[in-house]
Parts: structure tokens; sequence; C-alpha cells
């Protein structure tokens, strides 16, 4: 079970009741090469840009097998390890690349096991502090075509075993529907799920009550709507009052929306990462109206995990034909 403190920020939380987590954290996709594949032009500048993010207070980094595959593990191995006793890397198992470099979902127990092995070989770690299973409850996201015929219990045992085994100490999920949130509960204690939720696409909402209700943290991917943001109204006035990025004050309503919340905005440009945690920084500056004022943006009670709004789902296909086309 994950805590949370009570401030009007929750300026951190206690992930699965031991790990004190700032309630900021790093995104690691971007750190590859066009459509997610190989390393990232300026290799030096990732590692660079890893370690800064450590010295400004980042303790929770998000990565997986999938993304390179495996050279954003390794970069984070190299730029970081040995860790910080407070550092937790959170990696995503279970999805992986097809011979196109499409994003696929492969829950098979030998699967798991091996990616796991993978992962803290590529992360230069003993133990994982945080792994999540990718499911495919939510669709239009990356990996989301089901495994065929595998049973949950078996996907998600491989890693209870290897969490008694030593080799993981919490287990959390990345895409759950509500429905399986509570399947994979019935199963072992989950840390922390990571589904869509942001500005304009409130797809995880009954994910997020979910959470909210069983003290999981809930980690929504792309908390910066894939760079939708621009036209957005309701940030103008709160960004131009606090002289704040609309980014950040995006970041900053996240903050405020819920205490189970923790964002990971990723960049590849370390001024980015400044103005991503200065979020931290301007969320209790953000009055009542000016949090209503964002909420109101899009209508969470409309909105349901297998519709993200067209706004939100044309931009993503953008942003994926443009890689597709610079790779």
């Amino acid at each position: 079970m994950t805590t949370t403190k009570t401030d009007v920020t929750g300026t951190e939380l206690v992930l699965g009741g031991t790990d004190r987590v700032p309630r900021l954290g790093y995104g690691a996709m971007q750190l590859t090469g066009p459509r997610v594949i190989g390393l990232p032009d300026d290799t030096a500048g990732a590692i660079t840009l890893l370690q800064r993010a450590v010295d400004e207070g980042v303790r929770f980094f998000d990565t997986a097998n999938a993304y390179g595959p495996r050279t954003v593990n390794q970069l984070i191995g190299r730029a970081l390890s040995p860790y910080r006793d407070d550092v937790i890397i959170g990696n995503k198992v279970g999805a992986d690349r097809d011979a196109t470099g499409g994003w696929i979902v492969d829950s098979r127990p030998e699967t798991i096991r091996a990616q796991v092995d993978d992962a803290l070989l590529d992360l230069r770690a003993d133990a994982s502090p945080l792994t999540y299973l990718r499911l495919w409850g939510d669709s239009q996201a990356p990996g989301t075509t089901p495994p065929d015929a595998i049973p949950l219990e078996d996907s998600l045992g491989a890693l209870v075993d290897l969490r008694d085994a030593g080799k993981i100490r919490h287990i959390g999920l990345s895409g759950a529907s509500p429905e399986l949130l509570r399947a994979t509960q019935a199963i072992t204690p989950i840390a922390a799920v990571q589904n869509r939720y942001n500005l304009l696409d409130r797809s995880g909402v009954e994910v997020l009550a979910a959470c909210e209700a069983d003290g999981i943290a809930f980690v929504p991917f792309f908390p910066l709507a894939s760079g939708a943001l621009t036209d957005v109204d309701a940030l103008t006035r709160p960004a131009r009052r606090l002289n704040a990025s609309a980014s950040t004050i995006a970041l900053a309503w996240l903050l405020r929306r819920s205490p189970a919340i923790v964002p990971i905005p990723g960049t590849k440009s370390v001024d980015h990462l400044l103005t991503n945690i200065d979020a931290t920084r301007i969320a209790p500056e953000l009055t009542q109206d000016e949090v209503t004022a964002l909420t109101a943006v899009e209508d969470d009670d409309a909105a349901r995990l297998h519709l993200m709004p067209p706004a939100a789902a044309d931009n993503l296909a953008r942003r994926r034909a443009a890689t597709a086309t610079t790779s």
C-alpha cells in the first residue's frame, strides 16, 4: 500500500509502505533514437541529464525494457549506478518490440522472468525497487493487444515469485483497467499503477479513483498531453500570474488534482527538466479557482479508459507519424 502526506500538494508519498518518493519523477522514454529505438544522438548528454535530475532532487525514474529496446535501461545504469538508497527506478516488463519496431504485449512467464533479469543487468542493480507488469486495459496506448491465452495469474505470478526471491521489492501495473486492478489485488499487493491521465485526457480517472481508495500510487504517463497544451486557455492566466510555462502549470495541476499522483514528465533538455521540476514549487501557489478551471477543461465524469479524447488521439497520432518519418 502507498500512503500520502496530508498537505495540499502532497510533496511526497510512501511507495508500498516503505519508500518515500518525491511526487515529481522523470520518464526516460525520450532518451532513445527515433520511434523509441536505439540510442539518442547525444548519449553523453542523456547521461548528464539523468545525473542532473538526481542533483535537482528527482528520486523516481520511469523506464522499460521495451525502450530501445534495453538501451534506456543501460543509459540509466551507466548514469546512476551505484544508486542512492532513496532512488526508485520503476521498470516495465511484459512489453516488447516486433521486427518493425511496433509495440506488443508479451506476458508469458518466461518473458517476464527474462526481462527482469535483463533489466537488472542493464540497470546494474541487484534488485528492482519497482517492476510494473504491462497489461492491455488502456486501449489506444502502445502495446495494447491482449496476449493470447496467458492467464493473469501466470504472468503476475512470475513477478510474485521474483519478489519472493528478492529480485523485486514492489509490484506495479501499467495499462490497468479497474477490473484488472481488482483482479491483480486478489493475487498480490500493488504499489503503483501507470495509466493515461493529463489535462486533456482523463481516460484513467476511474483507475485513479481506485488507486486513491486503496492507497496506491497513480503514475500518469503522457502527463503533458504529448505536447498538445499550447492552446489551452485555462493555462494562460496562472502561467502569466506565476511567471511559469504552460507545461509547468499543467504539472502543478496534476500535483493538486490528487495526492496519489506522481507525474513522470520526460525530456532530453536540462532546461525543460528544471521547468518541470519547478511544478513542485508552483503547485501550492495555484488558487482553488485556478485548479477548478483547469479541472473543468475536460469532463472527468464522462471519461472512459477505452476512449481517448479526439484532440489527444489526433495529437498522439501526429507524434507517432512524425517519429516514423524520421526513422
